[in-house]
């Protein structure tokens, strides 16, 4: 049986590219590439793709079937009390560093300019 090794990329349909470049840009601290119709950022070895919705724009709920959240792995406090501190010069607004009782990792949520929910969750290296 063939298996994986890894996520390859990740497509997500957004309102407006540029919105979402600014917002993705500011918190990945990185440009994307970008097409006409799409544009993608590189994270690790997977690729997130975001191109323009077709169909009439609905509201996000990540608690209704499909994609609850997007999570980002973070190797340590240092790294996350940094990422705080880029949200909070970037204006993004954010949960703050919080622990996750079921985990007991600490981590920060947020929503991106359509509503998708983000998280950046301590997973230190084993």
């Amino acid at each position: 049986m063939i298996q994986s090794t890894s996520i390859d990329h990740l497509v997500f349909r957004v309102a407006a590219l540029d919105r979402t470049e600014r917002f993705y840009s500011a918190l990945l601290s990185q440009s994307p590439e970008r097409t006409a119709h799409s544009l993608f950022y590189t994270i690790g070895s997977t690729l997130l793709f975001f191109t323009p919705s077709t169909a009439p724009s609905t509201l996000y709920d990540k608690e209704h079937i499909g994609l609850n959240h997007l999570a980002f792995a973070i190797r340590t406090l240092a790294d996350l009390q940094e990422l705080q501190q880029q949200l909070n010069t970037a204006n993004i607004p954010h949960s703050g560093i919080q622990l996750d009782p079921y985990g007991l990792k600490e981590f920060i949520w947020l929503d991106d300019p359509d509503g998708m929910r983000i998280e950046f969750y301590l997973r230190p290296r084993s």
